[in-house]
């Protein structure tokens, strides 16, 4: 794994002000809708396609769900009306989610989400990669870099991501053999890298290593052998740990981590 960023995470505190200059932002001209709404830092790629599709995004005042729509240079775009605008630098954070907390850039019912929980000591807008439900804990990667979301949570990349699982009985070594060969769910076969006990803990705790990001894979492969999961936290997301991150607090990335990343997404 990488070298660990040597700066202290913080959930509370002063703003840290970055003073590297900032990279030069890409032209747009001839860029489509969708990448350019990522590239504002609102989503990823894929999820953009769908808010420009639902109607939230206008060009020059004119509503487009067109997401290949190309942009002209001078094009102003807006997002709920609000003007948007490409990042000039791209950020990178992990999050040790709490439970409780919700993955997603608001909420129409008012609950927490992890950007309530950053509140303002990120300066850029910046949106999570891929998703942990409200009950799942751990590694949670912030960014408003739409490109590496897009692949890090493309199944091609085989993005690794490790959960520890506590059941509400003990699984016996039959049913992690069923696991290991693939179960199949309603929504087609649920591959996984490896299944195994923990360690000195009892057959209750569980490591599962997989590259699917389907919803809620974890939780519904235990439940098809009836078993309920009650505690699910990710340990690893793609060579990034939990070391030295306490639950509810975030970090930027090391230089070092964010270039395994893009290593790991051949970006």
């Amino acid at each position: 794994m990488a070298k660990q960023s040597n700066r202290k995470p913080s959930a509370y505190g002063k703003k840290r002000v970055d003073r590297r200059p900032p990279t030069a932002p890409e032209s747009t001209e001839g860029m489509r809708l969708n990448k350019y709404v990522a590239h504002c830092g609102v989503a990823s790629r894929r999820e953009a396609a769908e808010i420009v599709k639902q109607g939230h995004v206008s060009v020059n005042n004119e509503l487009v769900i067109e997401p290949f729509y190309q942009i002209k240079t001078g094009d102003i775009v807006k997002f709920k009306g609000k003007v948007i605008k490409p990042e000039i630098r791209r950020v990178y954070y992990i999050m040790n989610k709490p439970k409780d907390v919700i993955t997603t850039t608001s909420d129409e019912k008012g609950r927490k989400t992890v950007l309530d929980l950053i509140g303002d000591r990120v300066e850029e807008r910046v949106f999570p990669v891929g998703r942990l439900d409200r009950d799942t804990t751990g590694l949670l990667l912030l960014t408003n870099d739409g490109e590496l979301a897009q692949k890090m949570t493309h199944p091609s990349y085989k993005i690794k991501k490790i959960y520890h699982a506590t059941l509400d009985k003990s699984i016996p070594k039959e049913h992690l053999e069923k696991i290991r060969e693939g179960l199949e769910l309603e929504d087609g076969i649920a591959p996984v890298d490896e299944v195994d006990y923990i360690m000195e803990r009892p057959h209750t705790e569980v490591g599962i290593t997989i590259h699917i990001g389907r919803n809620r894979i974890v939780r519904r492969i235990f439940a098809h052998l009836g078993y309920e999961v009650l505690k699910l936290d990710r340990v690893y997301l793609g060579g990034l740990t939990k070391k030295d991150l306490p639950r509810g607090f975030v970090r930027p990335l090391s230089r070092q981590e964010v270039i395994m990343l893009k290593h790991f997404t051949g970006k």
